[in-house]
């Protein structure tokens, strides 16, 4: 699998939880959608829940730039897609767009840089050798 490749897309309905009085998406809504498809690409990526609970080492956002571009309303069917854009030696980043289904112009974009940290000593980590190794190498 090359980095190109390394990406997921969720789906989500917008329910009332995730609205103001107006019907329109809180901003905290769209992070945890994001963060829903986040956790699904950690999968891809060898860490699932399961591994991560077993292990103790999690990747951790350190940073988020979002940018809202249009709102998301109540009953709206979205589509958030997540890629993995970049290795450095203890973070990596990833990059998020969310759409209405079936359109193509951007509600939300997001870009995140994780690390990789050990509990419950939270002792960040350097990335593992193999992720370079398996998704930057052509």
């Amino acid at each position: 699998m090359s980095l190109a490749e390394l990406n997921y897309i969720t789906e989500e309905e917008v329910m009332f939880f995730d609205t103001d009085c107006g019907g329109v998406v809180h901003n905290i809504a769209y992070l945890r959608m994001i963060e829903t498809c986040r956790t699904k690409l950690a999968g891809l990526m060898g860490m699932d829940l399961p591994t991560m609970a077993e292990t103790q080492l999690y990747p951790v956002v350190v940073r988020t730039e979002i940018d809202y571009r249009a709102s998301a309303k109540l009953g709206d069917h979205l589509e958030i897609k997540g890629h993995v854009t970049e290795f450095e030696r203890v973070r990596f980043w990833c990059e998020f767009t969310m759409v209405r289904k079936g359109e193509t112009k951007p509600l939300v974009t997001c870009r995140q840089a994780l690390a990789l940290v050990q509990m419950p000593q939270s002792r960040p980590q350097r990335l593992p050798k193999e992720w370079q190794e398996r998704w930057c190498s052509e």
